[in-house]
């Protein structure tokens, strides 16, 4: 797969480019450029797997650590992945490219989106990208901790993320954030500890469960959001059906 998607990217840059390999098509990290500057050169570079562009500034994350990184991403993977299984018209995806305007292009670690073009707020364009702000983004943040919580936080914030989860593996902490009158606010966790998203009835974390690796823990808490009545009226919203008045996230 990635030597087919390597052959795509070459032959397209060359297209785009006029088959000349030339400064122009060098990928920084720092580099200002404006979006479709950036995606000509990264497509030029077929064999680099992840670069994002924020606020014009173009930044390659450091190379993947397993403790820090890659495990913990697998756990929030699979939980939302469990939940969008759950909920038809509901997608999840990891890494996928997100135009969210001119200047800011990233591959958020995961989103879940509404898939519906009149009920949710991105679209898929002509050529397969995510364009517009997924209701949900969550990234896994070790050295670019800072980062996610600043400059990625505000660019998401200033096009219309709904919810953003920030797993901060070397705190360690999870912040769960909802937009609230133009600015991220956490989301409460309730008496036992769970947050549940208000964006998509059902879905509910256990961030200390998840953090010290109670799997066991997190998987009936994931469940139990899944079995809800928000959860089915959501269900019933998404297919076209009537539904009930919505109901508290912790129902």
């Amino acid at each position: 797969m990635s030597d087919f998607m390597g052959e795509n990217r070459t032959s397209e840059a060359a297209e785009k480019g006029g088959g000349q390999r030339s400064a122009s098509i060098e990928l920084k990290a720092g580099a200002m450029l404006t979006r479709s500057e950036f995606e000509r050169r990264y497509w030029a570079h077929p064999n680099l797997k992840k670069a994002e562009l924020v606020d014009g500034i173009v930044r390659m994350p450091s190379p993947v650590r397993y403790v820090q990184h890659a495990r913990p991403h697998s756990v929030l993977l699979s939980h939302l992945l469990a939940y969008a299984n759950g909920t038809p018209g509901v997608g999840m995806v990891s890494n996928a490219s997100v135009r969210l305007d001119s200047r800011t292009e990233v591959q958020p670690d995961a989103l879940l989106r509404i898939e519906s073009a009149q009920l949710g707020q991105s679209v898929i364009d002509s050529d397969g990208y995510i364009t517009g702000a997924p209701e949900l983004v969550a990234e896994v943040s070790a050295a670019s901790a800072r980062f996610d919580l600043h400059e990625k936080l505000e660019a998401y914030l200033r096009n219309g993320v709904r919810e953003y989860i920030v797993w901060q593996t070397l705190a360690p902490r999870i912040d769960w954030f909802e937009r609230v009158e133009g600015a991220f606010r956490p989301l409460p966790a309730n008496n036992a500890g769970v947050v549940c998203s208000r964006v998509f009835p059902g879905l509910r974390l256990a961030p200390g469960a998840m953090i010290v690796e109670d799997e066991a823990r997190a998987v009936v808490v994931a469940q139990a959001g899944l079995g809800s009545a928000a959860h089915l009226d959501f269900v019933g919203r998404l297919g076209g059906r009537p539904v009930a008045p919505a109901k508290s996230p912790t129902s």
